[in-house]
């Protein structure tokens, strides 16, 4: 059974470095199939196409997020940074993977940006549940405010412009997960 998952992976991570360099619409099983050492009958004993296939990725991306998030125990004053501070470390360590579930909503198929949309409105209710319990006020509020920030971050990494997520420092080009220009924001200390 174990070589069996291992092939399914395999074939995962083939995908999420096609879909990423290629993107969806041209990016085929066969190729995925190939990268993985496998038949392309095979990956459809997993996945019945290559949208079954992509959401795979997406749930797995958008899984990596919400576990992370959830399992951060900080109190109301310090939870917006680690929670920054650990969605920083996702896109560095899965960098592709992320990538492609923030860009997932641009795919025309119906099926995909529902399934997408699902994913989004699961991690803000994340960010808002961890948000309530720490005590954090108006948690709905700054959840939201809090996940337009992690679009914004994917959005200028997928552009290569960092500096236009606020994390940038400009005199050592790097990332810093500093302030985001509003007072009192928990993200405004460096993450390292």
């Amino acid at each position: 059974m174990a070589v069996r998952e291992d092939k399914k992976e395999r074939i995962i991570e083939s995908a999420v470095a096609l879909f990423a360099e290629n993107g969806y619409y041209k990016t085929t099983t066969g190729q995925v199939a190939k990268a993985a050492g496998v038949t392309q009958p095979y990956v459809f004993h997993f996945f019945a196409n290559k949208e079954a296939l992509f959401k795979a990725v997406i749930d797995r991306a958008c899984a990596r997020i919400n576990e992370a998030f959830a399992g951060v125990e900080e109190g109301p004053e310090r939870l917006k940074h680690a929670m920054g501070c650990v969605f920083t470390e996702i896109m560095k360590a899965h960098h592709s993977e992320i990538l492609l579930a923030m860009q997932a909503h641009a795919i025309a198929e119906p099926e995909i940006r529902e399934h997408v949309r699902r994913h989004y409105r699961q991690i803000h209710d994340t960010v808002t549940d961890k948000f309530e319990k720490a005590g954090v006020s108006q948690p709905d509020k700054e959840a939201s405010r809090f996940v337009g920030i992690g679009f914004l971050i994917a959005i200028s990494d997928v552009m290569d412009l960092p500096m236009l997520n606020g994390f940038y420092d400009s005199n050592e080009g790097k990332d810093t997960c500093g302030d985001v220009g509003t007072e009192g924001d928990d993200w405004s200390e460096v993450c390292v």
